[in-house]
């Protein structure tokens, strides 16, 4: 069955924080007006969600079965893999200007071009990986900003567990979190194998100690986005129903 297909546009933001134009792709359904109001999905990795996740295409779909509310779906591409470990690794050299530019520059733009709810539980973070670390840790540094995250396989370390242990407010905050039950041995940038699965259990069980918002599963499959993809449409009509 076809639905009505929302438009991706490309825009473009000078970010002071980063020191660099940032491109970004943003899909607006095809019912989209300015009369209406709408929830933003922001995501890293913004190429991949579009193209390997096919982000834009699961929204025209629940969006056209009346299954979730009206989204804005925000895509914030990588340049490289450098760029990408710089800005989204909580080690990385850029990180904590990345999550800056997201709270101070790229939410009130957006607050300003579309008719967004300008609220913490109207906006959502998604990423895989390490793009769901920078997701998750951007949530917890904001969260009256950023009220929900969509977590693919999340890189976990101290600094991740530090995070989340130290945060005071889970009921500001609704996460939903999966994982593959063959993530044991994945290949990482760095080109170390990790073990995946492990820390993302125990991750798992501190956000239900804590009392998030919670939702978790572990998919049958891999660290790839053969798995993901799928995932991804209950991930929105989950998080957006």
């Amino acid at each position: 069955m076809d639905f009505p297909m929302g438009k991706i546009e490309e825009i473009k933001l000078q970010s002071k924080e980063l020191g660099e134009e940032v491109l970004m792709l943003v899909y607006l359904p095809a019912n989209f007006s300015p009369l209406y109001k709408y929830s933003l999905l922001i995501a890293q990795d913004g190429r991949d969600y579009f193209q390997l996740g096919r982000i834009g295409r699961i929204a025209d779909e629940l969006l056209g079965k009346k299954e979730i509310e009206n989204v804005i779906i925000v895509g914030i591409p990588y340049a490289s893999v450098e760029d990408r470990r710089r800005k989204y690794h909580p080690n990385g050299e850029q990180h904590q200007a990345y999550i800056r530019f997201l709270a101070h520059e790229l939410v009130p733009y957006l607050d300003e071009q579309y008719p967004t709810y300008q609220m913490g539980m109207g906006r959502s973070l998604i990423g895989d990986s390490l793009a769901a670390t920078v997701s998750l840790l951007a949530a917890l540094q904001y969260p009256h900003t950023f009220g929900k995250v969509l977590l693919q396989s999340p890189y976990v370390n101290e600094d991740v567990f530090t995070a989340v242990k130290g945060f005071r407010q889970p009921e500001l905050l609704q996460i939903y979190h999966t994982v593959g039950e063959q993530e044991t041995v994945v290949k990482t940038s760095s080109s170390k194998n990790k073990d995946f699965l492990t820390p993302n259990r125990e991750l798992s069980r501190i956000f239900k100690e804590r009392g998030f918002g919670y939702f978790y599963n572990e998919f049958e499959g891999d660290h790839t986005w053969t798995y993901w993809q799928p995932d991804l449409k209950r991930a929105i009509r989950q998080v957006f129903s």
